[in-house]
């Protein structure tokens, strides 16, 4: 899923030179989004890294130095339309939704901070982030929930 958090022209772009062994042993993308030209570093996560080795051997990949084979615009977007059919998913996915539900869904809501889903999506400030991945009301009821047990957990301490 990491890798939908780039628009369809970054991933068009991403080369294999791209792809960055990072300091804690685990494979990145370092790149510049297109748009900004906003430098983005994106750790992968398994079913991503599943993604690339699957493409490494495909010849546009090969010839190219590509990660993947992407096809036009167009055609990515009738496929992501296809898996989200496939899947049961009754929303008219796109990269441009894709991206977003990266933002909310999948980083936002497992707590990944904002100041971090900002840099991964190469927002060149935090307002950008706040007003792509608006913050979801679950996350902020789990916040309030984990400032309770801290507070419940120093009252209890003090009284001790």
């Amino acid at each position: 899923m990491s890798i939908l958090k780039s628009s369809y022209v970054d991933l068009q772009q991403l080369k294999l030179t791209d792809l960055v062994l990072g300091a804690d042993n685990v494979q990145w993308i370092f790149t510049k989004r297109q748009k900004t030209k906003t430098s983005t570093h994106i750790p992968l996560l398994p079913e991503a890294l599943k993604l690339v080795e699957k493409y490494s051997g495909h010849p546009k990949c090969i010839i190219y130095k590509m990660v993947f084979p992407v096809l036009t615009n167009q055609k990515m977007n009738a496929y992501l339309k296809e898996i989200a059919d496939c899947c049961g998913i009754k929303i008219n996915l796109t990269f441009h939704i894709a991206r977003h539900t990266f933002a909310t869904t999948v980083t936002l809501s497992n707590g990944v901070p904002i100041e971090s889903v900002s840099k991964m999506l190469g927002h060149t400030n935090l307002t950008q982030t706040q007003h792509y991945a608006k913050t979801l009301d679950i996350k902020v009821g789990h916040d309030m929930n984990e400032l309770k047990k801290k507070l419940t957990k120093s009252v209890s301490h003090e009284r001790s």
